[in-house]
């Protein structure tokens, strides 16, 4: 292993930005009025669409669905940290998880999951994680 791969394995990926030092970018996002909640497939590419999108690097996909409702829970392990969605079809509600760290850029996640699930109404909340005090 060269010491550039070496140092990009050991680096702790927190961001400095605007002044501030921290571990990373945490977006709850809940899609009301939604479609196709209940298709896996439609998930499962929604999720992998979306990380390629933010510069992320996937780890592992699981996806499990709930029967009779249809619901479906997942989780995209990444190295920069997580995404994860629970579903209620029966509700048109979709609930998601985004945590990045380093160079991944969360927000570039939004437009794909208007375009895929067309909810009618997004709420959205942005928290900084880690934020180191100097």
């Amino acid at each position: 292993m060269s010491f550039q791969e070496s140092s990009s394995l050991n680096k702790d990926h927190f961001i400095e930005k605007n002044g501030m030092c921290y571990a990373g970018v945490h977006l709850i996002i809940d899609l009301w009025e939604a479609v196709h909640l209940d298709n896996l497939e439609i998930i499962k590419n929604a999720l992998h669409e979306c990380v390629a999108a933010c510069a992320a690097t996937l780890l592992d996909l699981h996806l499990h669905r709930f029967e009779p409702s249809g619901g479906i829970s997942g989780i995209a392990v990444l190295a920069e940290s997580h995404m994860s969605i629970h579903s209620w079809p029966e509700k048109k509600y979709a609930a998601i998880d985004l945590f990045m760290c380093g160079n991944s850029q969360p927000f570039l996640s939004l437009p794909i999951l208007k375009r895929i699930f067309q909810p009618k109404y997004i709420l959205l909340n942005e928290q900084i994680r880690g934020i180191l005090n100097d």
